[in-house]
């Protein structure tokens, strides 16, 4: 059996996935090890899909010759390392070249400090933490920061990227990011958890939250550059001025002292994954906001995760509207999905409370037939759901005000839908260990169940029991109340815009099967799902407002010799170890992009792609990894750019500033840094053909 790598800075199954204590402590505020959020009694979708193969896939893999690829790959196919070669197969031979868009050397699993690359590829740092993107904004001076220095430049940790046009502007792009989170113990000297300063904690603040700057490439070399100070750069933080629309806007339970209207919200904390619109924004998707609340005690604020005590960063201390003991429905007013206008620096963020409140992980688009958006986004915690939102209202074509102002109000009406998943196989048939049933697939049906409606004229709640406003504010006891499905911890939701089909991905949930846990059943055929897995879901007619659609496996992840294991029938000599999916892009051609967060595989996280259709249909391959402690974030890929945001490089345990774990991305003597990286051929060419 191949060897796989020692995990890094924390010991084997100390902390879900390969994380480090220091990720779970700041990222997410230890949500693994509390207590589940989610105690109903609904059916439960993990990685148990593991054992999905059906009868057709397990064919089509025999005819498919399955002989290890040697040293780099003659034919651009890396064998897991140390994987012995496979026996023949009668049949269709192999094709010799890998799909379009996929054809470059994959990068082997390693735990170098870097971010590598394919031979032959080149990449540079687009932008830094800290590097000033606004006028009259300072230099980057770690020892010397200050909140105001912060609000000028570009944030921490940055997750969600977005590459927009600039018309008008030859070799430029716009650049959006999203600042999920803080790692306060790599960005200040001699801090202490249990005394931050003011300086530090408003510092925090300002780094926080959203970017927009503007980008220019080096047709020449291929670099990408920040272009500082451009009249459409940006920051908003979590003191910037955002506003509540749709039909909780004005609502009892978002009113606060401070804004007794119940529209006006200070502040997006913690925006993981996104997406844009048909219409020219961004949307942004507030996930971990529990964390930042202290002491809670409502049974609404136990299920999302919020504690009863002290927070991590203690910004109860600095700010009432963190202790829900003095703003009790100040939490209420995160947990949203943001719609930032990037072409306009003077317009206020809207938070869409149509779109449900949860750890939304993304928000991405696809539009129906007449023209009326649909969105996807998965809540983001263990046996928790994914919903869809379909509007009411058709997007208008067109610059103009009037088109502008109409398209962004189409989240503000429309009906919000949690996804519940079917299977075919008696429960005896499902023994915990990815076994197929007698029938050879784990596969089903789904229906998306209506939560609400929203309207010009008020909203309606399909959930009885709640009324609309509960519905929307406290969507995962909707979701409960309905019957919805358990997943894995649902991340990134991706429409493909050459097939249609829609790839979910389940990052992982080592509590599959463990105590009084659900256990495994049709959908979850394999307990402690530590790896996680994507799933493929087909609506009715491939039209995105159907209320029924088809699931099927399509990858399970981890070692490909484990027989658990799966790539959608394509022979598992011949593709890269994968572990924790979580934010997905697709390429003009139709291949799945894969980011992965906390690989329990012991190498580091890294980009992959896959085909999803054709003769290669699940040929992974990985395309880069990033420094010691690092998340792969983003991505971005163009035709000629993958751009991939590095989130919290030398977050291992013990990691301070003072004893760096990561010395990413300028070397020795300097603070490890967040960042932004481009990756192009050497050649100018598009990538992987």
């Amino acid at each position: 059996m191949r060897k796989l790598l020692p995990l890094i800075g924390t010991p084997s199954g100390s902390h879900p996935g390969g994380r480090s204590a220091l990720t779970c402590r700041f990222r997410c505020g230890d949500a693994c090890f509390h207590e589940v959020p989610n105690t109903s009694d609904n059916e439960y979708v993990g990685d148990v899909v593991a054992g999905a193969l059906s009868r057709r896939s397990v064919m089509r893999a025999a005819a498919v010759v399955t002989v290890a690829a040697t040293g780099a790959g003659a034919a651009g196919i890396a064998a897991a390392p140390g994987a012995e070669a496979a026996p023949a197969a009668k049949g269709r031979p192999r094709p010799q070249k890998s799909a379009r868009g996929l054809r470059f050397t994959p990068v082997p699993p390693n735990t170098r400090d870097a971010v590598t690359v394919p031979d032959g590829y080149r990449q540079n740092v687009v932008i830094r933490w800290g590097e000033p993107i606004l006028r009259g904004a300072p230099a980057f001076d770690p020892e010397r920061q200050s909140a105001k220095a912060q609000a000028g430049q570009f944030g921490y940790n940055c997750d969600f990227l977005a590459l927009l046009p600039l018309k008008g502007e030859r070799n430029r792009q716009l650049l959006v990011a999203n600042h999920e989170y803080t790692d306060e113990i790599l960005m200040f000297r001699d801090y202490d958890p249990q005394n931050p300063t003011r300086e530090q904690v408003e510092i925090a603040w300002a780094a926080h939250g959203l970017a927009v700057v503007a980008v220019e490439e080096d047709r020449g070399s291929g670099r990408l550059t920040a272009v500082g100070r451009h009249h459409l750069n940006r920051r908003l933080t979590a003191t910037s001025e955002f506003r509540l629309t749709g039909p909780v806007a004005g609502s009892d339970l978002v009113k606060t002292s401070a804004d007794p209207t119940g529209t006006r919200v200070l502040g997006t904390l913690n925006n993981c994954s996104g997406g844009t619109t048909p219409w020219g924004t961004t949307l942004h998707g507030e996930e971990n906001f529990n964390q930042y609340f202290a002491n809670g005690s409502s049974a609404t604020d136990k299920r999302y995760g919020i504690g009863t005590g002290a927070t991590e960063r203690k910004w109860e201390r600095f700010d009432k509207r963190f202790d829900l003991a003095q703003e009790p429905n100040e939490a209420h007013r995160f947990g949203w999905v943001v719609e930032l206008d990037p072409y306009d620096p003077d317009s206020t963020p809207r938070k869409h409370t149509a779109l449900g409140r949860f750890k939304h992980e993304a928000a991405t688009v696809r539009l129906t037939h007449d023209g009326r958006p649909v969105v996807y986004s998965g809540d983001d915690e263990r046996f928790d759901y994914f919903y869809k939102f379909v509007g009411s209202k058709r997007m208008r074509h067109g610059n103009s005000r009037a088109a502008r102002e109409h398209n962004l109000s189409l989240l503000d009406e429309g009906t919000l839908y949690v996804a519940k998943l079917t299977g075919d196989s008696p429960a005896i048939e499902i023994d915990g260990t990815g076994k197929l049933p007698k029938d050879g697939e784990f596969d089903g049906s789904g229906e998306w169940i209506p939560l609400a409606t929203a309207t010009a004229d008020g909203a309606v709640s399909h959930v009885e029991g709640m009324t609309a406003e509960e519905v929307f504010v406290f969507t995962r006891l909707a979701g409960d109340k309905v019957g919805a499905t358990k997943m894995d911890r649902p991340e990134d939701i991706e429409p493909n815009p050459v097939t249609g089909k829609v790839y979910v991905a389940l990052t992982n949930n080592s509590n599959r099967g463990t105590g009084a846990n659900p256990k495994a059943d049709e959908a979850n055929p394999r307990h402690a799902n530590k790896h996680g897995h994507v799933l493929e879901l087909t609506e009715r007619w491939n039209r995105p407002e159907s209320t029924r659609f088809a699931w099927s496996l399509f990858l399970v992840a981890g070692d490909p010799e484990d027989p658990a294991t799966y790539f959608a029938g394509f022979p598992k000599d011949a593709v890269s170890p994968i572990s924790c999916p979580d934010n997905v892009a697709f390429d003009a051609h139709g291949n799945l992009w894969i980011s992965t967060d906390g690989s329990a595989l012991g190498s580091h996280d890294g980009l992959f792609g896959v085909a999803t259709r054709g003769e290669r249909r699940g040929e992974l391959k990985q395309f880069l990894t990033v420094p010691t402690g690092a998340e792969t974030c983003g991505p971005v890929v163009q035709d000629r750019r993958v751009l991939v945001a590095v989130q919290h490089p030398g977050e291992v345990d013990g990691a301070t500033v003072e004893r760096p774990a990561s010395t990413w991305p300028d070397g020795p003597g300097t603070y490890v840094r967040p960042a932004v990286v481009a990756v192009w051929r050497a050649d100018g060419r598009d990538i992987g053909v």
